[in-house]
């Protein structure tokens, strides 16, 4: 239940809308000098699909001020635009205000006319909508700083580009645009312009790229971003995606993130990055643990292994991502950590030597970019927080491929094989006390009722039809 708001907080309301005015106003001549025209508002949606509206750039203060009308239903929205009747999504009954975070505000070097600000979503009593991912990401922030620590974080994005038109017969068909070898100078050579007016967009639009190349699968490349705080992370991610979109476009190219854009292929991944930081304390380096890592480093990063199957729900959330999320693959399909490993789950980067403090961190490699990267991150700090707080310790690292090993070795190394099914995950997730907690009853409701939907859809459908259903949804 809301509370109702006093005269207090009325007043409180009053004095926020007006700043939010005055700087929304004290924006309006830079962008006008920009030739922006209208400002994008996005959000991500439970199944991980940004949804948006937009307002003619005279309107941004009004936007500021009272917020966007948005109805609630998306929450219950499945990937194919159906919706879930949850147990507390998917009703066409009422209304949420978007609140643009100015803070973030890019004007969009990909399209022309265009600024972006991602948005927090309210009620219309102005309380923070208890659905809402990116609230939930800044609550979990909010409990780390409450504890002492902060957290870095980036997102790896994978995806690929296809001819526009398909095939002949089947214009939805995947046809790489690329055809060089993976990781080779020639698909790089084949892709250069829009490479350069990919990144050229990205360091206008502030984004700090440190690595972009070909990647493995046929059209498929990478860009990886530098670190930033959690929340930032997460719109740094959508905004990465939103302008490879839109320079694509540009260059007559289709893209996709889907985890599995076809069935034979290794699929997209979206790995995340995370360190653990208190002060200027990089906590993945210089302790007395395995390969550096501090007893909290430790802490945090055996909370994310201990919890991942959980975490899947929300960080592999498609049925399509269990096609993705196979061993000997480099997906990370079993619970394990190790050194530079990139079968393990999670892949422990120490950095060159020189630069550990630094760059140090945790990879996880068994998430894809189906998630909602707000849900996803919010998730990955509540579990590595329990972790801190319980004093939680690593098993053993893994030095190889855990499926090379047999069933008995795998169980003697304390191994296991994560979900191989959403339905898994879920599963794992409705049982996770601690997921549960940072959630609420609602938004982890909403979670299950969403995935369950799309277990539904997929019922009986091939390999290949699920590929097909999901290549241009992400």
């Amino acid at each position: 239940m809301i509370p109702a708001m006093t005269p207090q907080t009325e007043q409180l309301e009053q004095t926020n809308r007006e700043e939010r005015r005055a700087a929304a106003e004290a924006l309006l001549p830079e962008l006008e000098d920009a030739g922006v025209t209208a400002v994008a508002l996005p959000w991500v949606d439970t199944s991980g699909i940004t949804r948006v509206k937009t307002v003619p750039l005279a309107k941004l203060p009004s936007a500021a001020a009272w917020g966007v009308g948005m109805s609630p239903v998306f929450d219950g929205f499945l990937l194919d635009d159906s919706i879930v009747a949850g147990r507390f999504a998917g009703s066409a009954v009422g209304d949420l205000r978007l609140h643009p975070d100015l803070s973030r505000l890019v004007v969009l070097a990909g399209q022309p006319g265009w600024a972006w600000a991602p948005v927090d979503r309210f009620t219309q009593a102005g309380q923070p909508h208890v659905q809402c991912s990116r609230s939930l990401l800044r609550r979990q922030v909010a409990a780390l700083a409450e504890a002492g620590f902060t957290v870095k974080a980036a997102f790896e994005v994978e995806w690929v580009v296809a001819r526009p038109d398909g095939l002949p017969d089947d214009p939805d068909a995947f046809v790489p645009a690329l055809s060089g070898p993976a990781y080779g100078m020639t698909r790089l050579a084949e892709v250069s312009d829009y490479a350069r007016d990919l990144m050229d967009a990205l360091a206008e639009q502030g984004v700090v790229v440190d690595q972009f190349h070909p990647e493995y699968a046929g059209g498929q490349l990478e860009v990886s971003v530098g670190a930033l705080d959690p929340v930032g992370a997460a719109d740094t991610a959508l905004l990465v995606r939103n302008t490879i979109t839109a320079v694509s476009a540009q260059h007559g190219l289709r893209v996709s993130f889907s985890p599995k854009v076809t069935a034979d292929g290794v699929g997209n991944g979206g790995h995340v990055h995370l360190s653990l930081w208190r002060d200027d304390e990089n906590l993945m380096s210089g302790g007395d643990g395995a390969f550096g890592l501090t007893a909290d480093g430790e802490a945090f990063t055996a909370g994310l292994l201990q919890h991942l199957p959980g975490l899947l729900a929300v960080g592999a959330p498609s049925v399509a991502s269990y096609l993705r999320l196979v061993p000997s693959h480099w997906a990370g399909a079993y619970a394990a950590w190790g050194l530079e490993n990139r079968e393990a789950a999670l892949r422990f980067v120490t950095g060159p030597d020189g630069n550990r403090q630094s760059s140090a961190n945790v990879e996880v490699k068994s998430f894809d970019l189906a998630a909602n990267p707000y849900l996803l991150m919010a998730g990955c700090l509540a579990v590595g927080l329990a972790g801190v707080r319980a004093g939680s310790r690593l098993p053993d690292p893994v030095g190889v491929d855990p499926a090379s090993l047999s069933d008995e070795g795998r169980r003697e190394a304390g191994i296991r094989a994560l979900p191989a099914t959403l339905a898994e995950a879920v599963q794992a997730f409705e049982s996770d006390e601690v997921l549960a907690e940072a959630f609420g009853e609602e938004l982890a409701a909403t979670v299950v009722d969403v995935r369950n939907g799309e277990i539904a859809l997929f019922e009986g459908t091939s390999p290949e039809a699920v590929c097909r259903a999901v290549r241009w949804k992400h």
